[in-house]
C-alpha cells in the first residue's frame, strides 16, 4: 500500500507541470501577431476610379502606375518646350500616397543638364499631379495605408 501511495505522490507532483498554464497579455499576443506581418506588402495597392474593376492586385499596382506615369506624360506634351539642345534623361519621381488617397511629393530627381534646359520642369511635373483624378489609398487588414513610390519618368525632347 505504502508502494502505491508513494506512486501516487510521485505521479501527482510530476504530472503537475501539465496542468500548468501560461499566462498571456494582449500586448503579447499584439507584439507577436506584429512581427509575422510583411510591412512591405500591402492587400490591395493605391488605385484610381479606372482601376477599381481589376481584381489582381498586381494588375491593380500596373494600372495605378501606367495611369499615373500616363497623365504625366499627356500634361508634359501639351506644354511648349523649347530645347537648345536634345533632352534625353530619366527622372525619378518619389511620391507617398496618404491613407487619405493624398499624394504628396517627396522627391523629384532631375539631372543639372535637363533643368538647364527646361528650369520650369519641376513645376510642371507637380502641375500635372495636382490635376490627377481621386486616388484610393492602398489597404493593409482592412485599413486604409500610406505607401511610398518611386516612379520613373523618361523625358526624351529633341531639338
Amino acid at each position: 500500500m505504502k508502494q502505491i501511495a508513494v506512486f501516487l505522490l510521485f505521479f501527482v507532483v510530476v504530472s503537475c507541470q501539465y496542468f500548468d498554464v501560461k499566462k498571456t497579455t494582449s500586448d503579447a499576443i499584439y507584439q507577436e501577431e506584429l512581427k509575422t506581418f510583411n510591412w512591405n506588402e500591402v492587400d490591395n495597392y493605391p488605385s484610381f476610379f479606372a482601376c477599381e474593376s481589376l481584381q489582381i492586385k498586381q494588375e491593380i499596382k500596373h494600372c495605378f502606375e501606367t495611369t499615373l506615369a500616363k497623365h504625366i506624360s499627356e500634361s508634359l506634351q501639351n506644354e511648349t518646350i523649347i530645347v537648345n539642345q536634345d533632352v534625353n534623361d530619366t527622372i525619378m519621381l518619389s511620391f507617398l500616397i496618404s491613407e487619405k488617397g493624398e499624394l504628396q511629393i517627396n522627391s523629384i530627381e532631375i539631372d543639372s543638364l535637363t533643368t538647364h534646359e527646361i528650369p520650369n520642369l519641376e513645376a510642371s511635373i507637380t502641375e500635372s499631379l495636382n490635376t490627377l483624378p481621386k486616388i484610393f489609398p492602398a489597404v493593409k487588414r482592412g485599413q486604409q495605408v500610406k505607401t511610398q513610390f518611386k516612379l520613373p519618368i523618361i523625358l526624351k525632347v529633341d531639338e
